[in-house]
Order: C-alpha cells, then sequence, then structure tokens
C-alpha cells in the first residue's frame, strides 16, 4: 500500500467515538470532524521490526501510516491538524476521497500533496534510519527541496517566508496597476522593490 513493503501492513481501525471519549473533544469539534471525516484506519508501521534494514531514529522510532476517509475534498485543515495533536506519533495521514488521496503530515505545520489518483499514491522508503526516512516523506509529501545547508525545518520557514513576500508583491503590483496618480504609482513600485530584495 502507498508503495510500503507488505511487511508494514497493518488493518486497525480507530474508531471516532474512541477518540472522541479519550480527548474529551466539545460538541463543535465533534459535529466538525463528523462533518469530514468517515472512519480512520491505522494501514502501515514502519519500523525496524517491520523493515529489517531501517535502524531507529534518535527521535523517530517508528511512523504510522493512516488511511483517513473522507467526505469531502473541501475539508476544515484544522480536523486533520487535530488529529494530529491528539495522537502524539508520527504519522503521515493518507487522506482519501473516492479514488483520489491526498497525504498529510505535521512537521513544524501541516504538510499537505496535491490530490493524486490512489495508484500514483506513494510514500518512499529513502533513508538508513526513521530520523531520514521521516524527513524524506515531509519532503516528498510538501514537495519541499533543501538548499544550501538548511534544515528540514529552516527551509519550510523560509519557503513560508518567501510565499508571503510573493502574495505581498502580487497584491501591491495590482494595486499598482489600478492606480491613476503617478505618486501612489511611485510608491507602490518603491515597497515592490524593497519586497523583492527581501527575496
Amino acid at each position: 500500500m502507498y508503495g510500503l513493503p507488505t511487511s508494514t501492513e497493518r488493518k486497525q481501525q480507530l474508531p471516532k467515538k474512541a477518540i472522541y471519549a479519550k480527548f474529551d473533544l466539545k460538541t463543535s469539534q465533534r459535529e466538525s470532524f463528523d462533518a469530514d471525516i468517515t472512519r480512520i484506519d491505522i494501514v502501515a508501521v514502519v519500523s525496524p521490526a517491520t523493515v529489517p534494514a531501517l535502524s531507529a531514529g534518535n527521535s523517530v522510532k517508528e511512523l504510522y501510516v493512516l488511511a483517513v476517509q473522507m467526505k469531502r475534498v473541501e475539508y476544515d485543515i484544522k480536523n486533520i491538524l487535530l488529529l494530529s495533536k491528539l495522537i502524539p506519533q508520527t504519522m503521515v495521514f493518507a487522506l482519501q476521497y473516492g479514488s483520489q488521496i491526498q497525504f498529510a503530515t505535521f512537521y513544524t505545520k501541516l504538510i499537505v500533496s496535491a490530490w493524486r489518483p490512489e495508484e500514483e499514491a506513494v510514500l518512499p522508503l529513502s533513508g538508513l534510519n526513521l530520523d531520514v526516512v521521516w524527513e524524506n516523506m515531509v519532503k516528498h509529501i510538501g514537495q519541499i527541496e533543501v538548499t544550501g545547508k538548511n534544515s528540514l525545518a529552516t527551509q519550510i520557514a523560509e519557503d513560508d517566508q518567501r510565499a508571503k513576500l510573493l502574495a505581498q508583491i502580487a497584491t501591491l503590483e495590482r494595486k499598482m496597476a489600478n492606480e491613476k496618480q503617478p505618486r501612489r504609482k511611485r510608491e507602490y513600485f518603491e515597497k515592490i522593490k524593497k519586497l523583492k530584495e527581501q527575496i
């Protein structure tokens, strides 16, 4: 499943009622959860016991893959964040809607892949220990390219900052295009120039 070895496969349902009871969710949280999620199953466990070629990492001892049956594509991201906070494990969520899969995981923030057909939804196992395997999975899911001597966390923060700057530039460029007054146009131009220097 998802390109992982058959030795990692599991089939264990996590009943939503048990999650509600264990974590004492508010009624509004339960309703939101119910509106998005049909069922949750543990479908794979990646560990030195299931993949003997892998050793445990310093921080990651095992990695869980959870299949989450979704009721809609436009789900509330807070529900997936909630799941990642409630279960204190290293996890990848395989969100499934019909025959489409979207991977999601939490690494400093929620990282999600694009929706893709089930047969193309693959999680690579690359690395000799679980810390490296985990980071490579996160990079794969988020299409993150680590540059220079950056750590993965630093790269994610830099990419976020760059995305914010690009969004600000796009907004200012639209305002500049619609502005009639030359003085205001010039102000927008200068602001855009300063922002571009930060990228």
